[in-house]
Order: C-alpha cells, then sequence, then structure tokens
C-alpha cells in the first residue's frame, strides 16, 4: 500500500498512545474523535509521515481509553516504547461532516474578519490546553495570538466562503503587546 499524498489528502489526529495495558502486548489510545471508538473504524493508525503504526486486531473500552490489540505489538515493551506516538488517518477516510459541521482541521488557512469586514489575518492552528478550542491568528506586522474559539467570539465560520467572522473581547482586540 502507498503512502498517500498528504497535500491532496491530509493526515487527522484522531488518538495517541497513552502507553500500555496489561502485559500482553496492549495498547491504551487516548481518541480524539467525538465517539471514542471511531478512531479505530478508519483504517490502519498511522505516523504523522503516513505510515501505519497500528493495524488493530481488537479492541475494548477501558476507563477514558481504548485498549487495543494491534498486529504491529506484541509485547508491553514495544506498547510502552510507543507512548505519546500521535496516530492519523488521511482526511478521505473520515466521514462528510453534517450540514453547519466542520472539522477543526478546516478552519487552519481560513481568512479571519471582523464584524464590519476588516481583515484580522488568518488561523494558524487550532489549540485545545484542556480549557477548550483557540485560534491561533496570524495578523501581518503582529505576533500571533489566541482567541478562544466560542460562539460569542466567533459568530460565523464560513468554510465555503473561506472565512471566519470575529468579534474578540476587547481586552484581546486592543491588546498589541499580547504573548502568545
Amino acid at each position: 500500500m502507498s503512502k498517500p499524498d498528504q497535500s491532496d489528502d491530509p493526515l487527522i489526529l484522531v488518538a495517541a498512545i497513552a502507553g500500555a495495558f496489561g502485559v500482553r502486548g496492549e495498547v491504551k489510545l487516548k481518541s480524539f474523535t467525538a465517539e471514542p471508538d471511531a478512531c479505530l473504524s478508519y483504517g490502519p493508525l498511522l505516523d504523522a509521515k503516513g505510515a501505519a503504526v497500528l493495524t488493530i486486531i481488537k479492541s475494548r473500552t477501558v476507563k477514558n481509553a481504548l485498549a487495543v490489540t494491534a498486529k504491529q505489538v506484541t509485547t508491553r515493551e514495544q506498547a510502552e516504547a510507543m507512548k505519546s506516538t500521535k496516530l492519523y488517518v488521511p482526511r478521505s477516510r473520515l466521514p462528510q461532516p453534517e450540514e453547519d459541521e466542520f472539522y477543526l482541521t478546516d478552519l487552519v488557512g481560513l481568512s479571519v474578519e471582523m464584524r464590519d469586514g476588516s481583515p484580522r489575518g488568518r488561523i494558524k492552528a487550532v489549540h485545545d490546553f484542556g480549557a477548550g478550542d483557540l485560534l491561533e491568528i496570524q495578523s501581518p506586522g503582529e505576533k500571533d495570538w489566541l482567541l478562544p474559539f466560542t460562539k460569542l467570539a466567533v459568530p460565523v465560520v464560513d468554510i465555503t466562503g473561506g472565512k471566519v467572522v470575529i468579534d474578540p473581547p476587547e481586552e484581546i482586540e486592543g491588546d498589541e503587546d499580547r504573548d502568545t
């Protein structure tokens, strides 16, 4: 099987290896999909370069995670050595989002406008440090800055139009000395 051309079919992060589970080579996965076990239904899980890391044989739900048996892992030591490995699938394997839904990765690269239509930059990345999603916005001539991805701060997401409209709180909008 050849590796997908990532420019045409980008890899989407769906899970990460949390370590070994048990003593027989099971791998503990932290899923990033809305339905935790959905990450297992997209075929082999790949590394960031597109190489198959886990081909799932069987799985089960464990506390806040999934325990999986994979073709590539047969010992606890192998599973432990893979801890923190991020797992991806090609975008083409994911289901199409419903109307008015999108994948967070679809936001990257969109232009950012204020409510009055004035440009504010582009979305560079989407982060989640544990307290909710943040948009990293790259504005010409300014440091990159973060905006909470809430309906209040980002009232319009227009994927097909290639833009988001923002209404940042004054302390974010007016703070030119903020750090990222």
